[in-house]
C-alpha cells in the first residue's frame, strides 16, 4: 500500500514539475498575436474563396498585416471599398487593383460545333478530361458538365440549357477565380472588367491548324492573323495558332472584331453590338 502511495505521489511530482517547466516556457516563447489581424479579419467578406492568394480570409489579414506595402494585395469579393478599410487600419496606401471578371473563352454550341458522338461517363469535366476529348472534334471546347458551376461560391455561372455553355452572371462574379481554377480545359480567364464592363477578346483556345479547327467548330480561331494586322495597338498575338488580346494594350477600338473571318472574337456591351458570335 506505502509502495503504491509513493509511486502515486512520485508520478504527482513529476507531473507538477512538467507542468511548471511547461508554464515558464510557454510565457517565454509566446508570440503575442497582431490584433490588427483579428480587425482585418473581421471587415473581410469571409468568403474564404482564396482568390486573394492566402488561405482564407484569416489568412489573408494576416498576410496584410505582416506586409510593408499592400501592393499585390487584393480581396476580389471585397473590392476595393473592403481594402481601403483594411489599408485605413494598417496606415498604408491601398494599391490599385483593376475589377476583374470571368469570361468564358468558347463559343462551341450545337450551331457552331456539330456533336459527332456520345459521352456516357461520369458527369463530371475533370473526370471525363482525363479521358475523354468531349462530344465534338474540338478537345479544346467546354465539355458542359458543371464543375465551374460547383466551384463558384456565388452563384455566378451557370450552365445554358441552350447551348450547353457556361454563362457568367457579371452581377454576382467576384473575380475570385475558383472557376478558373476548375475548369481542366482552362477555358475560363479572369479578365479586367474594363470601362462600363466593355471588353473585346478571343472567345476560342482551339491550337490546331486552322483547316482543322475550322472543321471542328465554324467559330474557331483559324490563327489567320488578320487582326494581327488590323490592330494598330499591338494588342493581338498570335501563337500555337491562335489569337490572343492582352487586355493591357486594348483600345476597344473594335477593328479586329470586324476583321476576324471566323467571328471568333466577341464583343461584349458595345452599343452597337452585344455579342458577335
Amino acid at each position: 500500500m506505502n509502495e503504491c502511495i509513493i509511486a502515486i505521489a512520485c508520478l504527482g511530482g513529476i507531473g507538477l514539475i512538467l507542468a511548471v517547466i511547461l508554464y515558464f516556457v510557454s510565457k517565454k516563447f509566446a508570440v503575442e498575436a497582431d490584433s490588427r489581424i483579428d480587425e482585418i479579419a473581421e471587415i473581410l467578406p469571409k468568403a474564404n474563396c482564396g482568390g486573394c492568394g492566402y488561405p482564407g480570409c484569416k489568412g489573408f489579414a494576416e498576410a496584410c498585416v505582416k506586409a510593408n506595402s499592400l501592393v499585390g494585395k487584393n480581396c476580389p469579393v471585397g473590392g476595393a471599398s473592403t481594402m481601403a478599410k483594411v489599408a485605413q487600419i494598417l496606415g498604408l496606401e491601398a494599391s490599385d487593383v483593376k475589377p476583374q471578371i470571368a469570361v468564358v473563352r468558347c463559343q462551341g454550341d450545337c450551331t457552331h460545333r456539330t456533336r459527332t458522338n456520345h459521352y456516357d461517363g461520369a458527369k463530371k469535366c475533370a473526370l471525363a478530361s482525363d479521358i475523354y476529348g468531349g462530344e465534338t472534334d474540338c478537345s479544346y471546347g467546354c465539355l458542359g458538365y458543371g464543375d465551374c458551376v460547383e466551384a463558384c461560391l456565388f452563384d455566378a455561372i451557370s450552365i445554358d440549357p441552350s447551348t450547353l455553355l457556361p454563362i457568367v452572371d457579371e452581377t454576382r462574379c467576384t473575380s475570385c477565380g475558383a472557376c478558373v481554377k476548375a475548369c481542366p480545359k482552362q477555358l475560363i480567364e479572369l479578365r479586367p472588367k474594363g470601362p462600363e464592363s466593355r471588353r473585346i477578346y478571343v472567345s476560342c483556345i482551339n491550337k490546331d491548324k486552322g483547316p482543322v479547327a475550322r472543321k471542328a467548330c465554324n467559330v474557331a480561331c483559324i490563327g489567320c492573323g488578320i487582326c494581327v494586322k488590323k490592330c494598330s495597338f499591338d494588342a493581338i498575338t498570335v501563337a500555337n495558332h491562335l489569337a490572343y488580346i492582352d487586355p493591357e494594350k486594348c483600345t476597344l477600338c473594335h477593328e479586329c472584331v470586324e476583321a476576324c473571318p471566323q467571328h471568333s472574337i466577341v464583343a461584349l456591351h458595345f452599343s452597337n453590338s452585344t455579342e458577335l458570335c
